[in-house]
């Protein structure tokens, strides 16, 4: 009997759930911006959120399932340590010439399946797990310091939860693949780290990004307070300013564009494109809605804006 059933480790559950993100953002996303009038309130109060969130009759369930907007500082605090966490893993193992703990090895073999190979290289992990800690560390900052959450907004508990998933998801991934942490016959080799000129250039395509998307949250936060930085106002007004002047949400934008140069610095490793695929869908079909959203709430919103890429949508 134990014979037959299906052994738990020849599944890659990093690539199963990042999969199953990518499906219900696109299926629900879809079917939101084509026939959400006939879809019942339930499916559109969950999905959506913020301040697009659903207007009309309440799901009494789906509302018993909404948290605060502002959780979503809270999963910044696990970020923030669950990258820390793997950044001293990399350091222990690249500069310090120490073995992996077996506990690590057997995690990433439970969560990308024990047939996981090394495809990138020291210098590629290392920057990739530099730069998405970075990041965890700025938005944790952002989130606790300078974004001014409204107390009335809430957003469903699932959508929460992503957040947890998306950060525990892409660490994993970008650490499942890498020479170091991936099972060996135990004998341990020199590690090279090589900074060529195609990592050069993402990591400053990604350094532009991380400073816009910082420079956007700053004006969307600043829009609600005085010039003393005391928060003065909960309102919607129409962001000026910045890449603002071309799209709804750059802070949207430059999170794509942050993953695709992630993504091209690690891209031998084959579960770096489910996080693409998530990060790009999620944060277009936001973007989207938040866009609708504007134009819907302000008649003088500026017509040539578009909705996440500059120019084209």
């Amino acid at each position: 009997m134990l014979g037959g059933l299906l052994d738990l480790r020849s599944i890659n559950l990093i690539n199963f759930l990042f999969t199953q993100l990518i499906v219900v953002i696109v299926v629900l996303g879809v079917l939101i911006a084509t026939i959400e009038k006939y879809l019942p309130s339930a499916i559109s109060q969950t999905f959506r959120y913020g301040k697009h969130a659903h207007k009309g009759q309440a799901d009494r369930f789906v509302s018993l399932l909404e948290v605060p907007k502002s959780w979503f500082k809270h999963f910044y605090i696990f970020a923030a340590l669950w990258s820390a966490s793997a950044f001293y893993f990399m350091v222990n193992a690249y500069f310090a010439g120490k073995v992996t703990p077996g506990y690590v090895i057997d995690f990433l073999d439970i969560m990308a399946t024990t047939k996981r190979t090394v495809r990138t290289s020291p210098t590629e992990t290392m920057v990739a797990l530099m730069l998405i800690t970075m990041q965890c560390w700025r938005r944790f900052y952002e989130t606790w310091f300078v974004q001014v959450f409204s107390n009335r907004l809430k957003i469903n508990l699932s959508a929460y939860l992503v957040g947890y998933v998306h950060y525990f998801g892409t660490i994993v991934v970008i650490l499942s693949q890498a020479e170091g942490f991936v099972r060996t016959d135990g004998s341990l080799l020199p590690y090279r780290f090589e900074l060529s000129p195609r990592i050069a250039l993402w990591v400053a395509i990604f350094f532009y990004a991380w400073q816009y998307q910082f420079q956007s949250n700053l004006i969307l936060a600043n829009m609600r307070k005085d010039r003393t930085g005391q928060v003065v106002s909960q309102k919607h007004s129409i962001p000026r300013g910045g890449y603002f002047e071309l799209i709804s949400s750059p802070h949207m934008f430059f999170e794509i564009v942050m993953y695709v140069a992630l993504y091209v610095i690690i891209a031998r490793n084959t579960s770096a494109i489910y996080v693409l695929a998530w990060v790009l869908s999620n944060q277009v079909m936001n973007a989207w809605l938040t866009h609708q959203w504007y134009r819907e709430n302000f008649k003088d919103y500026p017509p040539a804006r578009r909705a996440v890429f500059p120019y084209v949508l």
